[in-house]
């Protein structure tokens, strides 16, 4: 968790700092990502507390999050071309 809120930290710095020479900066922030990674940790979660596979993902992963669903990475790489784009630079 630390090391997310120093990547923010550093983010919001050079957003604000780099403004000026019209550097922009964003950080993308998206909840659990469907990998090969993500799904593969539903069965040791689903061991390690007790309840069945599909209970797994509501339960505890996403419990925490604000979307109750896996992210799928074409949203992620869609957010980051739009960023990467003109029509991005405005977001800093």
């Amino acid at each position: 968790m630390s090391a997310k809120h120093g990547v923010l930290g550093l983010v919001k710095t050079l957003a604000l700092e780099g403004a000026g020479d019209g550097i922009v900066a964003a950080a993308v922030c998206p909840g659990y990502v469907r990998t090969p990674l993500v799904e593969s940790q539903v069965a040791a979660q689903a061991e390690a507390h007790g309840m069945p596979e599909d209970r797994v993902l509501e339960d505890v992963i996403l419990a925490p999050h604000a979307v109750k669903r896996l992210i799928e990475p074409d949203e992620v790489a869609d957010v980051v071309a739009f960023l990467c784009g003109p029509t991005g630079a405005a977001f800093t």
